[in-house]
């Protein structure tokens, strides 16, 4: 009879499997990328385009067109192409990222054949119309104006600016940016970024030839938009450590942004990067957490992170605190990175650590879409599933010795930029 007073024995995960996609290529060239796995009849098709044409005076024509392109075509008002959605029991969604933007439908595979032609006129039609963009730009508006009221939003804003500048990665939006959106620069960004030359499709689901010449046959063929574009290309430089205090007389809480520019996913120290966040701050049992949550008590939550970006990587720790307790927080963040800068970790929580970020991979497989997203991760990072392998057996012989030598590499405070919105 199973003893409930006893601990289950610890296993660390022995292997993972990945299921690596079928390439193949639509008549227009648009490279296909193709996860076919799954019982039932259900498909994610996934259109990604490359951000291009970044215009520091411009700054939201990319992430504007991404939530307007299926708001009205030539052919479909919004509430047509919401309509004919819905009535095949599709979910069709838009998605802005910092390099990548895409348009992603869900549909039963029996519909496949009525929902591409929507995704068509979409991809090709689609006209931005007046009013839809002047319902978008008030309720932008007043959404950064209920944003900004946040102290962590704001330190999130700031940070990314302290370390990116007016790059698509660290833009200072405000509520002028939204008035000056004109619906002709959204035509023209659509005509040069939503086109086969951009474009790289990843589909996930059942999946088979005929549902892929289905595919070729409507949208295979020749696209309305050709204009030219540039890829966006960032360079940075590391900047000295600086603070900013964002003072609020009535702040009950202070939120705390605090980090700087690190490597990306190319690097080969990212794996053990990743191992020695997650020891700091990834995780609900991380160093942050127990000292500052469960020791001191100061917040409800902290976390660290590393981000890997098309063109940079960054490092970075957020909190809210209460305002009493700010300073004493930075006192406590920086004495956790100084013993991981001068104590080895012990064998007991660096294991804790390997079977937590072992467990999260294995258990972030669970499906076709979470296979064709890890794929996609390291596709854009121009990576292989070579990545992954090394990612593993890093995780699994990183030494404790390895792990100070990458803190005292890495984590130089001095280098951080600090936002504290609130009081100090």
């Amino acid at each position: 009879m199973l003893n409930r007073t006893l601990a289950p024995e610890s296993k660390q995960v022995d292997e993972i499997n990945f299921i690596q996609p079928l390439k193949q290529q639509l008549n227009n060239g648009i490279p296909v990328f193709t996860i076919n796995a799954g019982k039932q009849e259900l498909v994610r098709i996934e259109f990604i385009f490359e951000n291009v044409n970044w215009d520091q005076n411009k700054p939201l024509q990319a992430v504007t067109v991404s939530h307007l392109i299926n708001n009205g075509t030539a052919k479909l008002t919004a509430k047509e192409i919401a309509e004919k959605v819905d009535y095949y029991g599709a979910f069709l969604q838009t998605e802005y990222g910092a390099d990548q933007s895409s348009v992603k439908v869900y549909t039963l595979n029996k519909h496949l054949a009525a929902v591409l032609p929507i995704l068509q006129s979409i991809l090709n039609e689609s006209v931005f119309p007046q009013q839809e963009l002047d319902i978008y730009v008030q309720n932008q508006k007043q959404s950064l104006q209920v944003s900004l009221q946040k102290n962590d939003f704001l330190a999130r804003k700031h940070f990314a600016h302290a370390i990116f500048g007016d790059s698509s990665y660290g833009s200072n939006i405000e509520a002028a940016d939204y008035e000056a959106i004109q619906q002709a620069d959204l035509l023209s960004y659509f005509k040069a970024a939503y086109k086969p030359e951009n474009c790289t499709i990843f589909i996930a689901g059942k999946f088979e030839q005929s549902e892929f010449d289905l595919l070729n046959n409507i949208l295979g063929k020749t696209w309305n938009n050709n204009e030219p574009s540039a890829v966006n290309k960032f360079d940075f430089s590391p900047i000295a450590g600086k603070e900013l205090l964002i003072e609020k007389a009535d702040a009950i809480q202070s939120a705390i942004r605090m980090g700087k520019l690190a490597i990306t996913r190319k690097h080969k120290d990212f794996p053990g990067f990743q191992v020695m966040n997650c020891l700091l701050g990834g995780y609900f049992g991380s160093r942050l957490m127990a000292n500052i949550r469960e020791d001191k008590g100061y917040t409800y939550g902290i976390g660290s992170a590393i981000v890997s970006l098309k063109d940079a990587g960054y490092f970075f720790i957020a909190t809210e605190v209460g305002t009493e307790v700010c300073n004493n927080t930075l006192i406590e963040i920086e004495k956790e990175i100084d013993l991981l800068k001068s104590e080895l970790v012990s064998e007991e929580e660096l294991n804790l650590v390997r079977n937590y970020m072992l467990g999260s991979m294995l258990g972030s497989l669970e499906n076709a879409f979470s296979h064709a997203d890890k794929f996609k991760n390291a596709y854009f990072s121009g990576l292989d599933y070579t990545y992954y392998d090394n990612y593993i057996k890093t995780v699994k012989t990183i030494t404790p010795e390895d792990l100070k030598q990458l803190a005292n590499q890495y984590l130089n405070t001095t280098d951080f930029s600090k936002v504290i919105v609130g009081k100090k």
